[in-house]
């Protein structure tokens, strides 16, 4: 995790717009000697920064690593809260798993645990996530919402929402959102999103997103199995992305839903929502723990549960299921 002496710089540089900044100026900002100072933009280097220093001008940060560690993450980071605490491993199980013990232990909205490899990422009911390391974003972002615990899936839909336009104002790729929690280019899979709860009957301690995002792999990068199904970034852009810009631009995205949702409820965000829809007005199969219902998808309940009309007309509720638009 960032040390606060080091966020205070990397906030420093943040607000300087690619200006110098002196070694007294940056010890006074951190409330250290000149020396620690040097110290840290010693170790900066060494993580892969480029720093410019000159005499008497001071430092400037003139290019990042393509990490996606604390420093490169909070260098550009625009939000107010989210992400302003990061927690970052270089290969860890599971995000979800430290971003648990995180929320149990205290650890403040908006913090972000991040890992350049996850060993035994996860999705949906116990599904393998595939995440090579140093291709994609795999992260966990905690979240303390004042809601009941039947809410906690319209957080779920507020994350597609923001993927969608993050990978759009960095990428400029159009991508959709399956629901209730794929994100696809063409019919493959770019990105998935788990939402799980720490919460009592009646209120919510924690909400913890994981978004697994594949970014610069390649198509020899996934397993035989996942050849059909799933894509990146770079393959379908044809170059690779940096994977900082994408977690800056998606929490910046998603605080502003957020914001969105806790001041004017879920009806901005189902409306955007059921624009990058892509099985809205399609004929899908549903398939769920009591069976398969076909139908046209007509959107979303104020809730975020999907409308599924049946051959006679009935509007089925959808609460959970695999949903395959007919022709696959």
């Amino acid at each position: 995790m960032q040390t606060d002496l080091r966020k205070k710089l990397i906030d420093a540089f943040n607000l300087s717009n690619g200006e110098f900044l002196s070694g007294q100026k940056l010890a006074e900002i951190a409330g250290c000697s000149r020396t620690a100072v040097w110290k840290h933009m010693e170790d900066l280097r060494h993580d892969g920064f480029v720093i410019e220093a000159v005499r008497k001008k001071g430092y400037r940060i003139v290019k990042v690593p393509g990490k996606v560690s604390g420093d490169e993450i909070s260098l550009g980071l625009k939000t107010e809260r989210l992400g302003r605490t990061i927690h970052y491993e270089e290969s860890v199980e599971s995000t979800q798993k430290i971003a648990h013990r995180l929320a149990a232990e205290g650890a403040p909205e908006g913090t972000l645990i991040v890992a350049d490899e996850q060993t035994m990422g996860r999705g949906r009911l116990g599904r393998k996530w595939h995440s090579p390391k140093y291709t994609g974003i795999w992260t966990s972002l905690i979240l303390r919402p004042d809601l009941p615990p039947a809410k906690a899936p319209q957080l779920t839909l507020i994350a597609a929402v923001a993927a969608v336009q993050a990978i759009e104002d960095v990428t400029e790729l159009t991508s959709q959102i399956k629901w209730p929690n794929d994100i696809l280019i063409g019919k493959k899979k770019v990105t998935g999103i788990l939402t799980e709860l720490q919460a009592e009957s009646d209120r919510i301690n924690a909400i913890i997103i994981g978004i697994g995002m594949n970014v610069n792999q390649r198509v020899t990068d996934f397993p035989p199995e996942l050849f059909e199904t799933a894509t990146s970034l770079s393959i379908e852009k044809g170059e690779d992305t940096s994977r900082a810009s994408l977690i800056q631009a998606l929490l910046l995205r998603f605080e502003n839903l957020y914001d969105i949702y806790l001041s004017q409820g879920f009806l901005p965000i189902k409306l955007l929502w059921e624009s990058y829809a892509i099985s809205i007005g399609q004929r899908i199969i549903a398939r769920t723990l009591t069976g398969d219902y076909k139908g046209i998808a007509q959107g979303i309940t104020d809730d975020g549960v999907l409308k599924l009309e049946e051959e006679d007309g009935n509007i089925r509720q959808i609460y959970s299921a695999d949903i395959l638009l007919e022709e696959e």
